[in-house]
């Protein structure tokens, strides 16, 4: 949406009244042929796809609070496709050679960086558990680079390479391709080009049940009434295991908390992503100067959004071991995002038992990066009623045959379900 200087001038002096809205704020009609619950980016891009790539438009989003007031605007932001097994590897690949031609395909910018994800290690058995990461992530097609102390000096000359310290730095592992992008961008982005294409993005409507006849969904029940639909996805992170007992089914997940804070902005210091497993920290620069801290899950289930203070306090002290000079900086804002925890620690992108029903979930520490991907495999399962190749491991039945997927190190900290 392009405007003259006069009127951006006009609207910041008019109290930005006279913007027109980046998307139609639609009433529920009685039917959809695809109803979507969840508006986060995940929602929104399976929503896209689907109007552009399968040529469905009579689909609906429903969003109980506003777009992109979910995880999607509390996460780290972080975009990678550093993963080990071949079925993950091959996944956020494709997201993020999808990320890396968004802001172009949505014509809306994104703020995507590719300012490359460093991940540290600390002794030798660290450095032979990324140097086989960098291996298989090689064999996979994956971009990558083993850095030593002395590259690392000259990339992150901030990064505290103090040998006493007590975990002292010994070499890392780059993935240049990796960056972050604004998050709330992406979800306004895939709704107004959603939007655009025909579909209605209702906020303000809880869905409060599902109706199901012989094994099948026929549709949901909402806090704005009843709306009919024979396919419906869930794309609503945290929650999954809340709305699929609505259906009467059980999914083997978990909810935690994922925290992250922010401080002061300051002027720019920190040009790549940095992560330590053994500090249980990641830390990043933002386009506004604000350094952004996070790390490990709070240990125990909750819907909270709020988290608990001596996991923050954990991730401060390990952010100011990597750079001291954090030390001195003023807390802005701290918050939680709502982790759906799958056991094996890879996302889910399914059908379900009940007929019509389908269920992207399970995302654990994958959810924001894997956004165009998991959208694009979700709206081909929607649309055709059969997996994307892309998707095919992340079966929701590999969990009664055993065909699991145990991914290491997905996050800060390497972790095994």
């Amino acid at each position: 949406m392009r405007y003259s200087l006069l009127s951006l001038v006009r609207n910041a002096l008019s109290g930005h009244r006279h913007w027109r809205p980046a998307w139609r704020d639609a009433a529920p009609k009685p039917a959809y042929d695809v109803v979507i619950v969840g508006g986060g980016g995940h929602g929104l891009a399976t929503a896209y796809y689907l109007a552009r790539l399968h040529g469905i438009g009579r689909v609906a989003v429903l969003e109980k609070g506003w777009i992109g007031g979910g995880n999607t605007g509390r996460n780290t932001t972080i975009i990678r496709s550093n993963y080990f097994l071949p079925a993950n590897a091959h996944f956020y690949e494709h997201a993020l050679k999808l990320w890396e031609g968004l802001s172009r395909e949505l014509n809306y910018n994104i703020m995507f960086s590719q300012r490359g994800v460093v991940n540290l290690f600390h002794s030798p058995a660290e450095r032979e558990g990324w140097t086989r990461r960098y291996n298989m992530m090689r064999l996979n097609g994956t971009d990558a680079e083993v850095l030593t102390r002395e590259r690392l000096a000259a990339m992150l000359p901030e990064l505290s390479l103090d040998p006493g310290a007590r975990y002292p730095v010994l070499g890392g592992v780059i993935q240049p391709r990796g960056g972050v992008a604004r998050h709330d961008a992406v979800a306004w982005g895939y709704a107004r080009a959603a939007d655009r294409l025909g579909v209605d993005i209702i906020q303000n409507c809880e869905v409060t049940g599902f109706e199901i006849g012989n094994g099948r969904i026929a549709g949901v029940e909402t806090t704005r009434g009843a709306i009919r639909a024979g396919r419906v996805g869930l794309c609503v992170a945290g929650h999954s295991g809340t709305l699929a007992r609505l259906a009467g089914l059980r999914l083997p997940i978990e909810t935690h908390l994922l925290q992250a804070v922010v401080t002061e902005p300051v002027k720019p210091f920190l040009s790549r992503v940095v992560s330590s497993g053994a500090l249980r920290v990641y830390v990043s620069q933002t386009a506004k100067g604000e350094v952004l801290i996070g790390g490990p899950l709070d240990g125990y289930n909750s819907y909270s959004q709020r988290g608990a203070w001596p996991t923050v306090e954990r991730i401060l002290a390990g952010a100011a071991e990597l750079y001291p000079r954090i030390r001195r900086l003023r807390l802005m804002r701290q918050w939680a995002g709502v982790m759906d925890m799958s056991m094996d620690g890879s996302p889910i992108i399914s059908a379900t038992p009940v007929g019509g029903l389908f269920l992207n979930g399970g995302w654990c520490y994958g959810g924001f990066k894997a956004t165009p991907a998991a959208g694009w495999c979700m709206a081909h399962l929607l649309a055709t009623g059969a997996t994307h190749d892309l998707g095919r491991a992340f079966a929701l039945d590999r969990f009664r045959t055993g065909h699991i997927l145990t991914e290491r190190g997905e996050g800060p900290q390497p972790h095994l379900h």
